[in-house]
């Protein structure tokens, strides 16, 4: 599972303007002018423009959708591995093989994506079902918090009040990997068994709070830039025409932000719990 960051939208092939299909079109109207009569080519000339999706380029509604079809398949992986939680460590593993051969492809792979999206539904259900059991209420309380973070981001976003600016994108990629690196040297802690806690570093309590709080909303914070960095890649990608193709991508960096967005609000949910 990848812990945060879009390196998937970072490919310059893929987000750079060179709107599809311009250039067909052109070039079949040219072929076939000297066959046009005069009322053809007034009929022709009343026609509206094609619009992106003649043209094959992207659109809102192609990213939309897509994402709904990879989110789709989170649900029912997710529902698969609540029923078989033993599901979640294969799924995690696929997820993450799945995730870096996605962010790293030259051209999007619908059934690469969709898969990830499904082997992640498995992690994400089972690890639910055994925090859930664990604090009963949660899981659905962590979808709850996805959803609210998700509008409340997209409304921000729209009103042009946050924005993608580049001293925005130092200061997150900075904060990004010190986070990556931090729960790299957590996890093995826990694994070695160096500290005896559920949580590692994250369940040690700092002026009787526990720092899995203070970091959990720090995470949450990155993973909600995430999505406005998304937003301005898509926008970006829209307005410049890129392959229609390409909202595959958009849908597959919408979607690991999503996974990840939900996994740190589900394990805030937790610590605050158990803390009671």
């Amino acid at each position: 599972m990848a812990i945060g960051g879009n390196p998937v939208f970072n490919n310059p092939k893929a987000f750079r303007g060179s709107p599809a299909g311009s250039a067909a079109v052109g070039s079949t109207v040219l072929a076939g002018q000297t066959q046009l009569s005069s009322q053809q080519l007034q009929d022709l000339y009343n026609q509206p423009s094609a619009g992106p999706a003649q043209t094959g380029r992207m659109t809102y509604d192609d990213v939309i959708m897509k994402t709904l079809a990879c989110l789709a398949l989170v649900v029912v992986g997710g529902a698969i591995g609540w029923m078989y939680p033993i599901l979640m460590i294969p799924g995690m593993i696929v997820g993450l093989v799945l995730g870096l051969v996605n962010a790293f492809k030259k051209e999007p792979s619908k059934g690469l994506i969709l898969a990830y999206a499904g082997a992640e539904g498995l992690f994400v259900g089972g690890l639910s079902m055994v925090i859930d059991r664990m604090y009963p209420g949660v899981a659905p309380q962590a979808v709850l918090g996805t959803v609210c973070v998700f509008a409340v981001t997209l409304l921000l976003f729209k009103s042009g009040k946050v924005r993608a600016t580049p001293k925005a994108m130092r200061f997150f990629m900075i904060a990004l990997i010190g986070y990556a690196l931090f729960s790299l040297v957590n996890l093995g802690l826990m694994w070695f068994g160096v500290l005896d806690n559920q949580w590692g570093v994250r369940g040690v309590e700092f002026m009787g709070i526990p720092l899995g709080v203070i970091i959990g909303l720090f995470a949450i914070g990155l993973a909600a830039f995430s999505l406005i960095v998304d937003f301005t890649s898509i926008e970006q990608g829209v307005k410049q025409g890129v392959d229609r193709k390409y909202s595959w991508t958009a849908a597959f960096g919408l979607t690991v932000t999503l996974i990840w967005l939900y996994v740190e609000i589900l394990r805030l949910l937790a610590i605050l719990r158990g803390d009671e």
